[in-house]
């Protein structure tokens, strides 16, 4: 004869378990949102200070395309991680709440807004 608590626990154990690895997944999202949104601002701001750092070193038509991409690509990091961010959908629902799509899209968009300015400041600089 089987005992029904025993039976019933591994049924709860793995829900369980599920519950904590949708949760984790969300947190991972939220890691890999910031590793991109914090290489984006290093790469913005490397690309607005490559005219003080490499002025004396670097003959001049090299450094403005140099901070140019350095700029693009921060835009571009800060539409990925946005992307990122917003892709996974995850089928339990998790108990985590996640970050809101309009924060996300509001901040990162303000972020791209930047990156061009300064994209357009190098350029005419």
């Amino acid at each position: 004869m089987t005992d029904p608590v025993s039976e019933a626990q591994p049924a709860d154990d793995t829900d369980r378990r599920t519950a904590l690895a949708v949760d984790r997944t969300v947190l991972a999202a939220e890691r890999t949102y910031a590793a991109w949104v914090r290489t984006g601002l290093a790469a913005l701001a490397f690309a607005v200070g490559a005219p003080a750092l490499l002025g004396n070193k670097v003959p001049a038509w090299l450094i403005m395309p140099t901070g140019g991409v350095l700029a693009l690509f921060s835009g571009f990091c800060f539409v990925v991680a946005v992307w990122r961010e917003l892709m996974p959908e995850i089928a339990p629902k998790p108990k985590t709440q996640r970050l809101p799509a309009a924060l996300l899209i509001a901040v990162n968009g303000f972020l791209v807004l930047v990156s061009l300015a300064a994209f357009v400041g190098l350029l005419f600089s």
